[in-house]
């Protein structure tokens, strides 16, 4: 035996990897190693050993010719072992060849041989001491021993990397990559990350590269190119089946088109390195069934007091290797699994992002911008957490099966009525299974609508500020919130009822199968052995039900995702050729009929070369429409569009980046310093530049929060201008700069002596000045153009454009300064506002900003338990009685658990008498009784937790938004609102689905372990020795362990917004980015944001796995002494005691190993709760209402403004804006306010609402100093018509009167005082015309008109114009001007204006400059003093 079978087993397992093992190498080089010390070593010994083999077989050659005859074997094992040593060698080679660094092929071979010569060794020792030796095979032998064994000790060390790899020029590579086989399969490579994060917080730096294969750039393009041909495929296949179609119809009537299915291309991305877990699955589950077998042995071995001691040794070695083995094949399924699930959200972050880039606005419309970003955040998400369950769908049943097979054995035929039990669940939990699908998917809704109107909220918390709406919309979130908490709470309580199903499920089928066997047949007798095998097998079994209803309903989550996905990956895309781009007769030539919601532009026209183009019209005619059919944006119906050459676009609402200045107007072309300086310079940016605290380097907010309008639109311009392209669209740039800005731009820039003098150039306008120096005027009405030709032509045509003139020529010569969109934010030139720029600043340059304070806090001194008192921190009655009610449950169940397991094993140790035993009927019914209670324990323990958490969810929810909503505004604007919106999603979705379910399993866990300890200590109160030390290895480990998951957890976190911010941005500027044509950069950009993630997220799944199996080898170690003891104190232990301690001991691993998952589950995810209630802490504005000091009704009557000593700064630690501000203005003047940018004017409005707190002085009106009263007092009192008209999604009539207050008579006079009511009556949903997100289906006038209407509607008795007509045609403008002066004729105007022919006929200027009134006097006065004023007519050609 020993000559044989232990020196072929290694041979034979060689020469079965050999062949695919060698094709392996053959396909995947990895570059060459040099020789180095270890190879020369293990190829040396390699032939030393193949030498002491044929010097073996020499021997017994020798033997044959001194007569000595050996039986043939000593000939053929030799020459085996000979063979396989020298193809050891030749893999030795030829792996170093390859660049395989360390090979476990080679090293499973070494241990095999090793084994096998172990045992050799001892028989042969015996053999020695007998005095039989064969001196030459025994020297010969040992040898071989020994070299054997200095082969597996340098196996185990890795070789230098391959020359010329990608680790050798990176400057943190991942040391997983040379790592050595042992060091791979344990994960002892990344103790290395642990220890640091251990001794000090982890920072970005310290994350190592990412493996080249989980990289964007290697996995999307595989993922976009396979589902490219997917996409054509299904187009060929649907039109070639027309005769197949005919007979399906007949079959089948309702037959659909194939679409494409996004899961095979998945499965191509990724099934061939995902399949590799399927082996390890397999054998895993094999093994499982190894400890209950030989728990069986060692049963037998426990009952039979004869056997020899050594066997109880064995089982018992038996026991923990296989234990170990276990473990470790597990972990490396796992992490296949884990790195899979990585890259598939690599893989959907990036399809996703290039789609997007792609799509047409139609398409667009249909998925909102949360939409998207829930498919990268959320479905990506989803598909992580799939690819860890999808192989349960074949291990589950093959797990299930061997199970029963081996309890058939064990106990016949009664197993049948386990499995009837089994069957009959299976329908219950595929119910509630059902139910939790559509309950899931009526969640998702309210929470994307709630994420949604969120999302308005913050993005126009401005406006809700300054019309005193917070409530309203407050009242509309919270009314969502109930839905998607009803829904909650059902989904709560079948939760509740699946967790008692699955508690009792092993329970019940137990008893069934206990209760049938012993009643069946007198003689049946329920021994030790039986009982605690079948019930270690029940064990086994309990596992891959509970599961398998969890990745039932995570593949039901993650179809829907797919389909979510697929319909997102499958929308149109624009056509690339719908302009054509060339040479046609060298023109611009336009003749399409495009389609946009309402607008038809039919229409040609041909542009020459080098023209300079002007397109006027009326607000809402189709003027930006037309831009955007020439850049290909709209669908187009018919006709074509040609272009030629490159195209730069200025659109009508600037679209800055979060970067520095700089980067915006070079965007990503190269740097020519003389060219980037002229542009600058002629788009009169440099005043800017120099009042910006760190130049063009300073860094832009999210949506340009720190330029004031005018400074964005001269950015958005500069960006076109340096581009220098053929082609020049214009969409209006020039309405949102003052009237001397504008015309040095016109004149510089766009102008006949402009840098673009020699371009053609496109260019949309309201300024009637500009229009003589065009080359060609085109007249658009409604989707049409009227009139064309140069503006002599048209004044000679005496059309509608002539009349246009005529009314606008003479009242409005000045009108160049087209207007108005320098926000209150352009103080901001002048106040230095630095630390805005800071804040604002990406996530990189100040983690701290980025990331609430309180977590960095938490990761440096880890209390996680702070966290938990939060979350039970609502002091209400109600939850401590939830957290009592929990622990009572909680401990109930575990007893009644501990309890129904120990009277097992009395009832197993009943004597038998006559083959029987007696009190069976007894024994049964406590045992049912005992199980019975176990589960309603569990089903009250489940309810309290879910119960409990939705109430403190709810809690959670209204404080949060209560106290966003309170903030003061310089919290917006500091704070990206990506981080409010992920406060609302992402944080609120933890707090709501996953705690609860955490807390659950966590306090399961905890009791269940605390109950096998002591079952164990019940039977071998010896263990008591060895538990206290595992328990402190385990928490030491554990401890280590949480240290550094949870930085990194929180580096993964900070790193994950600016992926989300970076796409947020693409959307709203994906027309821009296209007309550049610079979609490759930003796809890179977006890799390497997503790439930045990953390393924070691939170290912590590999953390994962490291502690797992650390830990896992605690609980073998307890096995382990729980059976060594059980062997060694054979002779007083009970079988039953032994069954029931082994069998618990069997089971501790998995508890184990959830209560340290669900601990740092619980650790990182309670995070939530704190970072939800951090917001409650930040400083807040003043109260909303204050009952004393509350004025009366009708105030105020007059409306008489004081200023008195007034002055305002934006920050504590910033120069006054406004100084000393003294005016009295009388109820029902007209006041105008003017000034250069940055002198003050928007800060004016921004103290009379309170939006900024006075620094010094007060503010009166009527009688009542408004510093003393509460917000929504005053702003409900006052009106403004703002700057940027800002519209929510929702109805029209909402947006007017969102509390309700008027009738719709009201809503109509005020729409038809407002110029609206045509355009109203023409929808067909009239008042309830849905707007959409940020009222993108109305043009900029037309919002702008919205806003009037607000302000008609309420009427009050001050009002505040902010440059309320920047963004409309004069036409409109007087219309405006008009209402104005006959509706608000008793009321205060104060007017900020930069066209100042709307203001000359006001009773008095307020000129301001640098934050004091210069002068204060009435128009015709002023002018005559020659001061500030008149230059500033004279600019506009009034004065």
């Amino acid at each position: 035996f020993q000559n044989t079978v232990l020196f072929w087993v290694p041979c034979i397992y060689l020469w079965v990897c050999f062949p695919i093992y060698f094709l392996y190498l053959h396909q995947h080089d990895r570059g060459y190693i040099q020789m180095s010390h270890l190879n020369k070593a293990k190829t040396a010994l390699g032939l030393l050993l193949w030498i002491i083999c044929w010097a073996d077989l020499f021997y017994s050659f020798w033997e044959r010719s001194q007569n000595i005859f050996q039986p043939p074997i000593f000939f053929i094992s030799p020459t085996v072992l000979g063979i396989t040593m020298l193809l050891a060698t030749f893999l030795i080679q030829y792996e170093r060849m390859k660049g395989v660094q360390s090979s476990g092929v080679m090293l499973i071979f070494w241990f095999t041989a090793l084994l096998c010569a172990t045992i050799i060794f001892r028989s042969k020792i015996l053999h020695a001491l007998n005095l039989v030796i064969d001196v030459f095979r025994y020297v010969t032998f040992y040898s071989y021993f020994i070299l054997v064994l200095i082969q597996l000790i340098l196996s185990c060390f890795p070789e230098r990397p391959p020359l010329f790899s990608e680790t050798v020029n990176d400057l943190n590579p991942c040391p997983e990559s040379s790592a050595s086989f042992l060091s791979k399969i344990t994960f002892w490579w990344i103790t290395g990350l642990m220890i640091q994060g251990y001794r000090r917080p982890l920072e970005a730096k310290d994350l190592w590269s990412l493996n080249k294969d989980d990289m964007s750039e290697e996995i999307v393009p595989g993922l976009t190119t396979y589902w490219a041909k997917e996409c054509a495929n299904t187009k060929n296949n649907s039109n070639g089946e027309v005769a197949e179609e005919v007979e399906a119809l007949i079959i089948k009537p309702s037959q659909r088109t194939a679409e494409p299915s996004l899961f095979k291309v998945l499965y191509k991305t990724f099934g061939p390195y995902f399949l590799m877990s399927f082996l390890f699955k397999a054998s895993h589950d094999l093994m499982m069934f190894s400890g209950p077998e030989i728990l069986k042995l060692l049963i037998n071995f426990v009952n039979d007091k004869d056997a020899p001691d050594w066997q109880g040794y064995l089982y018992t070695g038996l026991l923990f290797a296989c234990a170990c083995l276990q473990t470790l094949i597990l972990h490396q399924y796992f992490h296949i699994c884990f790195v899979t699930g990585m890259r598939l959200k690599t893989a959907v972050v990036g399809a996703v992002y290039r789609k997007a880039l792609v799509i047409t606005n139609s398409a667009r419309k249909t998925s909102t911008v949360g939409e998207i970003v829930n498919l990268m955040s959320v479905d990506a998400q989803r598909f992580m957490d799939l690819a860890t369950y999808i192989n349960m769908i074949w291990s589950a049943p093959l797990q299930v099966i061997l199970a029963l097979y081996l309890l058939w054995q064990n106990l016949g035929p009664s197993v049948l009525a386990g499995v009837a039990v089994m069957i009959l669940l299976v329908p219950v939990n595929a119910v509630i299974a059902m139910k939790t699908k559509t309950y899931q998917v009526a969640h998702m809704k309210s929470k994307d609508n709630r994420i949604k109107l969120m999302n308005e909220i913050l993005n126009g918390i401005k406006v809700l500020k300054l019309y005193a709406w917070e409530l309203a919309f407050k009242e509309k979130v919270l009314g969502i919130r109930q839905e998607e908490l009803k829904v909650l709470k059902k989904s709560a309580y079948l939760a509740a009822v699946s967790t008692f199903t699955w508690v009792c499920a092993p329970f019940l089928v137990a008893l069934s199968t206990f209760a049938v066997y012993v009643l069946v047949d007198k003689n049946n007798v329920l021994d030790a052995q039986k009982a605690f095998v079948s019930l270690a097998l029940f064990n086994i079994l309990r596992f891959p039900l509970n599961i398998l209803p969890m990745v039932i309903s995570s593949i039901v989550q993650a179809s829907v995702s797919l389909k979510r996905l697929r319909l997102f990956l499958s929308h149109e895309e624009l056509e690339t050729n719908s302009v054509i781009r060339g040479s046609i007769k060298d023109m611009l030539c336009v003749t399409s009929q495009a389609e946009l919601c309402v607008i038809y532009l039919s229409m040609n026209f041909t542009i020459p070369e080098g023209a300079l183009i002007a397109i006027v019209g009326q607000v809402g005619c189709g003027k930006s429409s037309l831009l955007s059919a020439l850049l290909g944006e709209m669908d187009k119906k018919e006709g074509y569009v040609a272009v030629k050459g490159t195209v730069a676009y200025v659109p009508q609402q600037a679209w800055i980046q979060n970067a520095t200045l700089k980067d915006n107007i070079i965007f990503g072309r190269e740097i020519k310093e003389s060219q980037y300086k002229r542009v600058v310079e002629a788009c009169a940016l440099l005043p800017d530049i120099e009042i910006l605290p760190t130049g063009d380097r300073t860094e832009i907010g999210e949506k340009g929060v720190n330029l004031s309008g005018g400074q964005k639109q001269r950015v958005s311009l500069a960006r076109a201008v340096y581009c220098d392209t053929d082609v020049y669209l214009f969409d209006d740039p020039l309405s949102a700069v003052d009237a001397h800005v504008g015309k040095h731009i016109f004149d510089k820039v766009i102008g006949p002596k402009g840098i673009l003098k020699n371009k053609t150039r496109v260019l949309v306008t309201h300024g009637v000045s500009y229009l003589p120096l065009m080359d060609t005027i085109i007249v658009m009405t409604d989707g049409k153009i009227s009139e064309m030709g140069s503006y002599q032509e048209l004044l000679k045509q005496d059309g509608a454009f002539a009349e246009f003139l005529r009314t606008y020529a003479n009242a409005d010569q000045e009108v160049e300064s087209t207007g108005a969109n320098k926000k209150e934010l352009l103080l901001k030139n002048k106040c230095p506002k630095l630390s805005l720029l800071q804040y604002s600043s990406s996530a990189f340059n100040t983690q701290l900003d980025c990331l609430p304070a309180s977590v960095i806090l938490f990761s440096k001194h880890s209390q996680p338990y702070s966290a938990f008192s939060l979350l039970f921190q609502p002091p209400t009655t109600f939850l401590h009685f939830t957290c009592l009610l929990l622990i009572y449950w909680c401990g109930n169940w575990a007893l009644a658990s501990l309890a129904s397991n120990y009277w097992l094993s009395l009832w197993t140790d009943d004597p038998v008498i006559n083959g029987t035993q007696q009190h069976t009927n007894v024994r049964l019914g406590v045992y049912g009784a005992l199980g019975i209670s176990q589960g309603i324990a569990v089903f009250g323990y489940s309810m309290a937790v879910s119960i409990g958490g939705i109430f403190a969810s709810r809690l959670l929810h209204v404080d949060l938004l209560h106290n966003v909503l309170r903030s003061p505004m310089s919290f917006f604007e500091r704070t990206p609102s990506g981080n409010l919106v992920n406060r609302f999603s992402k944080e609120i979705d933890t707090i709501d689905s996953m705690i609860p379910q955490i807390i659950k399993m966590f306090m399961g866990s905890t009791f269940n372990v605390i109950g096998a300890c002591i079952i164990i200590l019940l039977a071998t109160p010896i263990v008591a020795i060895v538990i206290p030390p595992l328990g402190l290895a385990y928490f030491f480990v554990q401890r280590f362990y949480v240290a550094t998951s949870r930085q990194l957890k929180r580096l993964e976190s900070v790193s994950r917004s600016p992926v989300y911010s970076h796409f947020n941005e693409t959307l709203l500027g994906v027309s821009v980015i296209r007309a550049f044509e610079e979609q490759k950069r930003f796809i890179h950009q977006s890799d390497l944001k997503v790439d930045e993630n990953q390393k924070a997220y691939y170290p912590s799944i590999v953390a994962n796995r490291w502690l797992a199996v650390r830990l896992e080898c605690v609980g073998n170690c307890i096995v382990f002494f729980a059976a060594l003891f059980a062997v060694i104190a054979r002779k007083s232990l009970s079988p039953g005691l032994v069954g029931l301690s082994v069998s618990y001991s069997l089971q501790i691993t998995t508890y184990l190993n959830w209560l340290v998952r669900m601990s740092s589950e619980l650790e990182t995810n309670i995070v939530a709760v704190e970072r939800v209630k951090e917001y409650s802490e930040m400083e807040k504005e003043a109260p909303w209402s204050i009952e004393q000091t509350a004025p009366p009704n009708n105030w105020p009557p007059e409306g008489k403004v004081e200023f008195r000593g007034y002055g305002l700064r934006y920050r504590e630690d910033l120069d006054l804006v406004l100084k000393n501000i003294n005016v009295s203005i009388n109820g029902g003047e007209k006041v105008g306010i003017v000034g250069r940018t940055g002198a003050g004017k928007s800060s004016l409005t921004l103290g009379l609402f309170r939006i900024n707190e006075s620094a010094a002085g007060e503010i009166i009106i009527d009688g009542v100093n408004i510093a003393k009263i509460g917000l929504h007092d005053l702003r409900f009192k006052i009106t403004i018509i703002p700057q940027d008209p800002v519209l929510f999604s929702g109805s029209l009539r909402m947006n007017l009167d969102p509390f309700d207050k008027y009738s719709d008579e009201e809503v109509w006079t005020s729409l038809e005082l407002a110029h609206l009511k045509n355009f109203v009556s023409s929808l067909p949903d009239k008042l309830n015309h849905e707007c959409s997100e940020g009222g993108e289906n109305l043009s900029v006038g037309q919002r702008q008109l919205v806003c009037l209407a607000r302000a008609l509607l309420r009427k009050t008795k001050i009002l505040v114009l902010d440059e309320a007509t920047a963004a409309v045609d004069l036409e409109t403008d007087d219309l405006i001007q008009s209402t104005i002066r006959t509706q608000f004729e008793d009321c205060t105007v104060l007017t900020i204006a930069h066209r100042l022919n709307t203001i000359m006929d006001y009773e008095r200027i307020l000129v301001l400059d640098k934050g004091k009134i210069v002068e204060c006097d009435s128009p015709a006065n002023l002018l005559q003093k020659k001061g500030i004023f008149y230059s500033m007519a004279k600019d506009s050609g009034l004065a």
